[in-house]
């Protein structure tokens, strides 16, 4: 009988997808959903911010004592894979240009500590099937070029590399063979695709987009000076999501020097502008209480944002990097001051996107799971719905023009 194999997965949607992968080179162990009966435990961990190494750090203690072999990979193998290494926290470290090589590493049962190459990789397998996902998932790149002052992020997945195209349009053409009509582009930073090779992620969504099956492709974050002439023409395509997410970080122009970031605010503002006039909803990523954020820039940060008129918002509190630029300046912000200007935000994004929901005259939704009496999905816009049926609709494309208004989602009977 094989010994079980569970994968837990931290993160963002390049883990969901890197666990996927490294799930199809297990050959030896059987996958198990079941954590307990588990003697092999793989943590697709990450990095980001402090909480989220705390998180994976908790979840590895909580396994000590309990008999199983505990695999990290992700980007934490790269920052903190040696030291949970070197404490006997952790089995192996499997870094993410070696992911093939998990089978044969677990099969030797000898510890290993194996991070590979960082910046020449490239994944040369791909993800035909998703085990208990609707949608599928497709890493188009890998690493950033970008040097934020507080990220670390590019320390642990190098360099931008991307997929060649006719892998990927290869991927797309057998994952809608397999029945999948959704597509999530992900990666570090997808934005930036296909720079090196003289294309561009506008290209590359032309050509996905003629795919056969293909109903609709999300994305993932993308930067605001990436939205070049090649994605604007593609702004109007049926299959694209009505949802961009546009990592901002701040609305200030002078936090956005501080941070060492490539947009300025002025020409961020035109961008949004323009989307919103095609009906978008518009999310972003904003870092409250980064060194440098005193009261004059949070004033000017403010009435920015408010003109932005974001529906969406992952927005959090600064936490230090260790080997970031922002780690070594100076920070006098109390927290719960750093949270009111978090929670100002926030109620100015939920009362935009109740506006903008309200606004809205048919939902396209692919309805993706049934919990507590109601199907659950998402509709072109990201927003979730609940719908009432006594029809089976799990993975059904429904068309719904008649929803009430919840707090954070919408609410219809089909």
């Amino acid at each position: 009988m094989k010994e079980k194999i569970y994968f837990k997965t931290f993160g963002c949607r390049t883990n969901i997808y890197d666990s996927e992968l490294l799930k199809n080179y297990v050959k030896d162990y059987e996958l198990t959903d079941d954590e307990s009966l588990a003697s092999v435990v793989v943590v697709n961990s990450c990095t980001v911010t402090n909480g989220a190494d705390s998180g994976v750090r908790s979840y590895i203690k909580s396994l000590q004592n309990k008999g199983v072999r505990v695999v990290l990979t992700g980007c934490g193998a790269m920052s903190r894979g040696k030291e949970l290494f070197e404490k006997g926290a952790v089995f192996g470290v499997l870094g993410a240009s070696v992911k093939h090589r998990i089978n044969e590493l677990l099969s030797s049962k000898h510890k290993f500590y194996e991070l590979g190459d960082l910046n020449s990789f490239i994944d040369k397998d791909i993800v035909t099937r998703f085990r208990d996902h609707t949608k599928a998932f497709v890493k188009v790149q890998e690493g950033c070029d970008y040097n934020c002052s507080y990220c670390i992020i590019p320390q642990v997945r190098g360099k931008s590399r991307s997929m060649p195209q006719n892998k990927l349009i290869e991927q797309i053409r057998l994952l809608a063979n397999n029945g999948y009509s959704e597509f999530v582009l992900t990666g570090t930073n997808i934005g930036s695709y296909g720079l090196k090779e003289g294309s561009s992620l506008g290209r590359l969504l032309q050509a996905l987009g003629i795919i056969k099956g293909v109903k609709r492709i999300r994305l993932g974050s993308l930067e605001p000076a990436q939205i070049d002439e090649s994605f604007k023409e593609i702004l109007n395509e049926p299959w694209l999501e009505r949802h961009l997410h546009i990592a901002l970080q701040h609305t200030s122009e002078k936090m956005l020097r501080l941070m060492r970031r490539r947009s300025h605010t002025k020409d961020d503002l035109a961008l949004f502008e323009l989307l919103r006039s095609k009906n978008f909803a518009l999310g972003t990523d904003f870092i409250v209480a980064h060194p440098g954020e005193s009261v004059e820039i949070w004033a000017e940060a403010l009435e920015n944002f408010k003109n932005f008129k974001l529906t969406h918002l992952h927005g959090f509190v600064f936490s230090p990097r260790t080997g970031t630029h922002s780690a070594s300046m100076k920070n006098e912000l109390r927290g719960d001051l750093a949270k009111s200007r978090l929670n100002a935000l926030k109620d100015i994004v939920r009362q935009n996107n109740m506006e903008f929901r309200k606004a809205q005259r048919s939902l396209t939704v692919l309805v993706e799971s049934f919990k507590d009496g109601f199907y659950e999905g998402y509709d072109q816009f990201y927003n979730k719905i609940k719908i009432k049926s006594k029809k089976d609709l799990k993975k059904q494309w429904v068309e719904i023009d008649d929803y009430e208004l919840r707090d954070t989602y919408n609410l219809a009977e089909f």
